[in-house]
């Protein structure tokens, strides 16, 4: 989601007593909070597709879908922010500095739908951030524009393993889930422009 201008430094504590009352909802990065900006419709829409696949095919297993309004921080640094999707396996581990007790801190799957102003931010930084978490097993990027989904998952001995998924007809492997997700139920109800033929080069005469 999109990233304002910054508000004045606050203590995380501070930070979660203003969010208990803010209209709206705010990230935390290292003193600084940052209001998020809202999505457009594809926006929504494919958050609502993808949590809602999960969900279902997470049915029976020790793992639930949580969608935008949970807040994650990660551990071991003053950062909180609200994925557009993500995945709690076995109990939700409160952070103990959150009196409220709305933040967590376990998810092992995390869904980022990427727009023009924050896919840069999501595949570094944020990423960056979000593999200090120790349950976070896999990084779920989705593109609005093209039928399109990135997947990182952490292998044993820590390092990343990426793999594509391009076109509708393709399936997208959760391999921390142990689920499959198909692009055809990520993007129902988005249309995507035709794609335009490349120009043929006119064939030289004589």
């Amino acid at each position: 989601m999109g990233l304002p201008a910054a508000q004045p430094r606050l203590t995380l504590a501070e930070y979660f007593e203003a969010e208990e009352t803010a209209l709206e909802k705010h990230e935390f990065h290292d003193g600084e909070i940052l209001a998020m900006a809202g999505g457009g419709g594809d926006h929504s829409l494919i958050i609502l597709n993808v949590m809602g696949e999960l969900r279902n095919r997470l049915k029976g297993k020790p793992c639930l879908a949580y969608e935008s309004n949970l807040r994650i921080r990660v551990p071991r640094h003053p950062y909180c922010t609200y994925p557009d999707g993500s995945v709690i396996c076995g109990s939700r581990e409160t952070d103990p500095k959150d009196k409220s007790g709305q933040t967590f801190t376990n998810p092992r799957l995390i869904v980022e739908v990427l727009s023009p102003s924050t896919e840069a931010y999501d595949r570094g930084e944020k990423f960056s951030r979000y593999r200090d978490i120790d349950s976070f097993q896999e990084y779920v990027l989705v593109t609005q524009t093209t039928p399109r989904v990135e997947v990182f998952f952490r292998q044993p001995e820590g390092t990343w393993l990426f793999a594509p998924y391009s076109g509708i007809e393709a399936v997208a492997k959760l391999r921390s889930l142990d689920i499959t997700l198909p692009l055809a139920e990520i993007y129902a109800g988005v249309s995507f422009p035709p794609v335009e033929p490349e120009p043929v080069d006119p064939q030289p005469q004589g």
